[in-house]
């Protein structure tokens, strides 16, 4: 502030005094000699304009910065008590509308000073992280928490203890603020990661993932290209509510929207939709009854999936080899093992089959780890209104994604990845490898 001051009062008598000297001029000096002086005088005139726009700049965020932790500092401290429970009153009565909070605190008191709508804010604000609505010491930025030795190994401590724990609690237990607290876990190099979630897996899992994965990298050493001969399948079931990530939703803006989304809806619907994937080619979606048995499904592998194949070249319907999961209503049933082993002979990969597929496996599964989510979040992105409606989201939702797919090799360069940690974890969970 008082470099920005020193600066107006150097321009102003700067202006002043050359003003002065071209004046004089005009009465002592000729024409040409005064017309010298006033130019002299516009030029330094303007050198002095340019060296305040600098210092206005360059003190800008001193100065907005200042201005903000003034007024941050002192909100409570101007108002009493009395008021500052009425201005919490009144946000709440409009559920968090901090306008129309301001508008009937005006109507209800029309002989008070007017708080602004940040001042509705920042009192409900105070109140949720201190308990208090009076600026208390954690509060003001002048009184600022003194950090020792002892202090930060405490904080460390704890986490190291349990590195679950929030930083609010920890903060409530050593008497500081959360972001003093967070404060010490960065300059500590520590980082706040999510917790993934994987398949649960049985003891006699591990060896067989570990032995299908190490028969694909083999496959793939004698032959480079015979993971995109493989086509991956799978069915899922897409519903009326979808599904719902409140921890990573979010809706950005000055003032809490109060955004909701309807769930548990009584007029329910679902679809169940087989999809297939070969090399970078979506195959499908293609709508299945919700009830899958070993007669559809053996209809669908016979009529239906020859006809979602003919874009395929011709080369590759014949080396194909086909994939899917051992569930046992549909895909385990003793027909359609039957007609695979009749039509597919030992290129064909599942339970019960020439190759056997591992169980609890969706992490090998490229539609089980990226086809199926993506879709899902292009579907879902507005509430579906009927099932026509879901239908055409799923439909369009795959064109979509094979858009993105057209001309990279990211799902093969993946599923290489994944077969390799699978075989270096021995079967486990690779998901962290990533």
């Amino acid at each position: 502030m008082s470099s920005i001051g020193c600066y107006w009062i150097f321009t102003l008598f700067t202006i002043s005094q050359l003003c002065g000297q071209a004046l004089n001029q005009l009465f002592f000096l000729n024409n040409k000699t005064c017309l010298h002086y006033v130019m002299l005088c516009l030029q330094l005139v303007v050198t002095a304009e340019v060296l305040l726009f600098v210092s206005l700049f360059l003190n800008y965020k001193l100065l907005t910065r200042y201005l903000y932790d003034l007024n941050n500092s002192k909100t409570a401290m101007k108002y009493p008590i009395r008021e500052l429970c009425d201005i919490h009153y009144f946000y709440g009565a409009a559920t968090g509308n901090a306008t129309e909070a301001r508008r009937l605190y005006m109507a209800s008191f029309p002989n008070r000073v007017c708080p602004s709508v940040q001042t509705f804010i920042r009192t409900h604000q105070r109140l949720l992280e201190t308990g208090s609505l009076q600026v208390v010491k954690n509060d003001s930025r002048r009184n600022r928490e003194v950090r020792t030795v002892e202090f930060d190994e405490d904080v460390l401590q704890r986490f190291d203890q349990n590195p679950r724990l929030s930083t609010r609690a920890v903060a409530s237990e050593v008497g500081a603020s959360n972001k003093t607290v967070w404060t010490v876990l960065k300059e500590n190099s520590l980082h706040p990661y999510h917790i993934q979630k994987v398949h649960a897996l049985v003891p006699d899992d591990y060896p067989e993932r570990a032995q299908f994965s190490q028969w694909i990298l083999t496959k793939i050493e004698q032959s480079p290209n015979f993971i995109d001969k493989i086509l991956f399948s799978d069915e899922s079931a897409f519903t009326r509510e979808g599904i719902f990530n409140t921890r990573n939703s979010h809706v950005w803006d000055y003032e809490n929207p109060h955004e909701i989304v309807l769930r548990g809806y009584q007029d329910r619907f679902s679809v169940n939709v087989w999809a297939g994937i070969i090399g970078n080619k979506i195959i499908g979606p293609y709508l299945l009854p919700n009830r899958l048995n070993g007669p559809i499904y053996l209809t669908f592998l016979r009529e239906t999936l020859p006809e979602l194949l003919e874009e395929l070249p011709v080369e590759t319907r014949v080396r194909m080899w086909l994939q899917h999961d051992g569930a046992p209503a549909a895909h385990f049933s003793n027909i359609v093992r039957e007609f695979l082993n009749a039509n597919y002979r030992r290129r064909w990969i599942g339970r019960g089959g020439p190759v056997s597929w591992p169980p609890r496996s969706p992490d090998l599964n490229p539609l089980d780890f990226f086809l199926w989510g993506r879709m899902k979040t292009l579907v879902y992105e507005t509430p579906i209104e009927n099932e026509m409606d879901l239908v055409a989201r799923i439909e369009a939702a795959a064109a979509a994604i094979q858009e993105e797919l057209h001309g990279v090799n990211l799902l093969r360069r993946s599923l290489m990845n994944r077969f390799e940690l699978c075989v270096r974890v021995q079967g486990g969970h690779f998901e962290h490898l990533l």
